[in-house]
């Protein structure tokens, strides 16, 4: 089991990666807040990258709840029939676009209880959108998060609740804004799920996970 992570070495940690990518970037495609949430609910248990693959053709003809309804679940499932649960998903972002236009006048909700309430969305969901659209300090814990969490010694915890929560509380307030976007990509390219590219982490100083991966 990793050992803890110390303040000190969280704090480090943070100030490196926001030295290195002080503005980053998520790479879900979306071309407005609308489009943004149909995006975060559809890459659950699917890559950024598949999603996008669908997605891009799909925002040309529906970038709006009305357009995303005038499509239809089958459209909609047509469209995104190359992303895993597509059917599900599908039956989801036609009932969630319905809601906006009948509850928030085809606007994204700001509230955590509001966007919970619409179809597909669940706490990861609602806290990604929260950060993303709205700048809240909020981390939606997916498997990334999860795994760096327990890995690196940062935020230990059984269930994603569970680092969400010590991660709120560990992170300081200064780089909260951001530490969704930089946990996230540094999960995905570096402390990766199999082996970690410990030989090439820019963090790897601060972290407590060992043994260290060495280059190949």
């Amino acid at each position: 089991m990793t050992a803890k992570m110390k303040p000190g070495q969280i704090a480090e940690m943070f100030r490196i990666f926001h030295d290195a990518n002080p503005e980053p970037k998520g790479e879900l495609y979306s071309v407005n807040d609308f489009t943004f949430l149909v995006a975060v609910v559809l890459s659950a248990q699917a890559t950024d990258a598949g999603v996008n693959r669908a997605t891009k053709p799909l925002f040309q003809h529906a970038d709006t709840p009305e357009k995303m309804v005038a499509l239809g679940e089958d459209g909609i499932r047509d469209a995104i029939k190359t992303i895993g649960l597509f059917r599900a998903k599908a039956k989801n972002v036609y009932a969630l676009s319905l809601k906006l236009i009948e509850k928030h006048q085809s606007k994204v909700p700001s509230t955590r209880e509001e966007l919970e309430a619409l179809p597909g969305v669940g706490r990861k969901t609602a806290n990604v959108v929260l950060n993303i659209i709205f700048g809240h300090h909020t981390i939606g814990v997916d498997t990334h998060l999860f795994r760096l969490g327990n890995r690196m010694g940062l935020a230990p915890g059984k269930t994603p609740l569970e680092v969400e929560t010590k991660l709120l509380k560990v992170i300081p307030k200064e780089y909260l804004r951001h530490a969704h976007h930089w946990l996230i990509l540094h999960g995905r390219y570096i402390c990766k799920a199999r082996k970690p590219d410990c030989w090439r982490c820019i963090v790897s100083a601060q972290c407590n996970f060992k043994p260290k991966t060495p280059a190949p």
